[in-house]
């Protein structure tokens, strides 16, 4: 309790230098505005409904990309966590593919998907796939080799062995791996929406760079930190969640 009010005074106390600095100093707003005329433009954003669809917007493309991005990445890791050669074959194909930036590829993406909502996801899962991926190869190459070697005594077969052993113990690191893409897969929405994106807060910071408005751009700097700290907090209780009922099981 001590710790959360010192850093919310932590953070007035940066408001309020924030807000003199830039009234005694006599910075442009251009481009340092004052706190009170980004939340004054923030709330009217708000008041006036037209932050609501650009931020659902967002929202959406996130936990999409999000969604295909760790799936994939969950089943790859998996797929080459039991099967050696294909690890062997295909790992350093899928480590060369992520060294290519994925704002190169926006353009390409819009070639094949069009504006809109689609390549943003793509993106998304993209940048999603490989944190899951590696945390999902390591967690599951920690596993214990004697517990492995009791349950094949047991007769437990690979099936079994990997829903009943090895995925709840690399559950952990799994989770650490889903936290990070949780971060990324803001990151991957804003920069597909800088792209190609016609909406969305991305779009929407692109607009307001197009007219100087500083305050505007600002503002939706605030929102995104929100939704990211949103779907991060929301992490964190799912992977509670699991974790206890994993030490339960």
């Amino acid at each position: 309790m001590k710790t959360r009010l010192a850093s919310a005074l932590l953070l007035v106390a940066l408001l309020a230098a924030w807000e003199a600095w830039c009234r005694l100093s006599g910075v442009p707003a251009l481009i340092v505005p004052a706190p009170s005329a980004v939340f004054a433009t923030l709330w009217s954003e708000i008041a006036t409904g037209r932050l609501w669809p650009h931020l659902r917007l967002t929202a959406t493309e996130m936990a999409l990309g999000l969604a295909l991005g760790c799936a994939v990445g969950l089943g790859t890791g998996v797929l080459l966590a039991e099967a050696s050669f294909l690890r062997r074959l295909l790992h350093p194909y899928i480590v060369a593919s992520q060294v290519v930036p994925k704002l190169a590829l926006g353009p390409l993406f819009i070639v094949w998907f069009g504006f809109g909502m689609t390549p943003t996801v793509v993106i998304t899962a993209l940048i999603c796939f490989f944190p899951l991926m590696e945390n999902t190869l390591t967690g599951l190459a920690q596993v214990d080799p004697s517990r492995r070697e009791l349950f094949r005594m047991l007769g437990a077969g690979r099936l079994q062995t990997l829903l009943r052993l090895t995925l709840p113990s690399a559950l952990p690191v799994i989770l650490a791996g889903f936290r990070v893409a949780v971060v990324l897969a803001l990151v991957g929405a804003v920069v597909g929406e800088f792209i190609g994106g016609r909406a969305g807060l991305g779009a929407s910071i692109i607009a307001a760079q197009s007219v100087m408005d500083s305050s505007l751009m600002f503002a939706l700097f605030i929102v995104i930190t929100l939704l990211g700290m949103v779907f991060y907090q929301a992490a964190l209780l799912a992977e509670r969640l699991l974790l206890r009922h994993h030490l339960k099981g």
